[in-house]
């Protein structure tokens, strides 16, 4: 059972360190526009958008996981 509890640590250390990602960019990033599809949105949005990604894609692993695990 000892890789199933190491691998739950990780998830949640991964996921901590995206929110941590997310604040430092929201909060470092300037004030600048951009037109994406004909609509003007904050930069800062960007790569909130694509830690977003990386965070969905670390929980539908974990998930996968832990239905190949059977619990």
């Amino acid at each position: 059972m000892g890789a199933g509890l190491d691998l739950e640590r990780k998830y949640r250390i991964a996921l901590a360190l995206y929110a941590v990602l997310a604040v430092l960019v929201w909060f470092t990033m300037g004030e600048g526009k951009i037109e994406v599809f004909h609509r003007e949105i904050e930069l800062r949005w960007v790569p909130i958008f694509i830690l977003a990604t990386f965070a969905f894609r670390t929980v539908m692993a974990m998930q996968a996981e832990r239905i190949r695990r059977g619990k």
